[in-house]
């Protein structure tokens, strides 16, 4: 049975740290056998996009622009939507659950799409916000995937 598609959130401009985490949540979720929806831009979105394609994973970036060749090099498969921000919701429609890492008010509106519809948000230094389960480590969100998603 395939696992179900994990977005991962953040923003497009994000800090040295942020980038080695979305990295690493990248090569763990595709190590792990889940495939990954994201905006598929930079930032977090290029870091795990990079971590996916490094292990072999499969990567769908839902784009806000209408061409396709606006997606990192990393993603499997771009989806160009022509709808900016309202792009959101298809990355929060797509998605299982969802994780953030770092991000701004771009990905504080996925968050709040999120858990307006009930997805389990996991958090790796971002909002502090109610709804959100705070995460330490990727190690940690690895292995909280596992025991919910088997």
């Amino acid at each position: 049975m395939a696992k179900g598609m994990i977005g991962v959130i953040g923003a497009s401009k994000c800090t040295p740290r942020e980038y080695e985490r979305a990295y690493e949540l990248g090569k763990g979720l595709a190590q792990a056998g889940y495939p990954v929806v994201c905006g598929g831009l930079s930032g977090v979105m290029e870091a795990v996009s990079k971590g996916v394609a490094e292990e072999g994973g499969l990567v769908v970036g839902i784009l806000p622009q209408s061409h396709p060749f606006y997606a990192n090099p990393h993603v499997t498969i771009a989806v160009a939507t022509g709808l900016g921000h309202a792009r959101n919701s298809i990355i929060v429609n797509t998605a299982k659950l969802l994780i953030a890492v770092g991000g701004e008010y771009g990905t504080l509106s996925e968050i709040a799409l999120a858990l307006k519809t009930g997805k389990t948000v996991l958090g790796l230094d971002t909002w502090q916000i109610p709804g959100v389960i705070r995460m330490a480590s990727v190690k940690e969100i690895l292995k909280t995937l596992n025991e919910a998603l088997p």
